[in-house]
């Protein structure tokens, strides 16, 4: 039995409960996607602010002006895009579904290129089939905008911490499964 295997069959109790909460507040993602993506607006424009702050305090302590300088300009730049998230959710909304049309669109290319430098190997349509079904993800978002802005981003964050959780629940039964059969043998070796 590997490390990896020891680990998780030691913890498969911890792994299950956050595998279980994590999947389901992706449901709740899933059911309520509006609020989700605004959740998460305001939450990366707080983020910005934290980093402002911090970017504030290096820019006191750089040791040369022009450091300094560069830190307190990009100090200003967080918290004007910070302060922007949290005043307007709605705008960080519809900037977060362009740049996820985007990472679709690129993706997708990108996974279309790989498969067909694959093509003699097997299964290689399964790349290009990934990379296909990302272009019309991004086109449907893009079609869509910006509209798609009210749900997108929630949706998909959704069913990442759906599919994130039932994972982890999975990967927990296997340990459990493992620590099982440990159990088992030290018993059989004891008896």
């Amino acid at each position: 039995m590997n490390r990896i295997e020891t680990d998780v069959s030691a913890t498969w109790r911890t792994l299950m409960i956050a595998g279980g909460i994590i999947a389901i507040l992706g449901v709740i993602a899933i059911l309520a996607p509006f609020i989700t993506g605004i959740s998460l607006s305001i939450f990366l424009g707080a983020l910005l602010i934290v980093g402002a702050i911090l970017r504030g305090v290096h820019a006191f302590g750089a040791s040369n002006w022009k450091g300094g300088l560069f830190q307190g300009a990009m100090a200003i730049v967080y918290t004007v895009a910070g302060v922007a998230l949290i005043a307007n959710p709605l705008v960080g909304l519809a900037s977060l579904t362009i740049l996820l049309i985007a990472y679709f669109f690129v993706d997708g290319l990108v996974e279309i290129v790989m498969g067909l430098r694959l093509r003699p190997d097997a299964n290689w349509g399964w790349l290009v089939a990934s990379g296909v079904l990302g272009l019309v993800v991004a086109g449907l978002l893009f079609v869509g905008f910006p509209s798609t802005a009210l749900w997108a981003v929630g949706l998909l964050f959704g069913i990442n911490l759906l599919a994130s959780g039932i994972s982890m629940v999975m990967v927990a039964m296997d340990g459990r499964d493992h620590a099982r059969e440990d159990a088992a043998s030290s018993a059989a070796g004891s008896a």
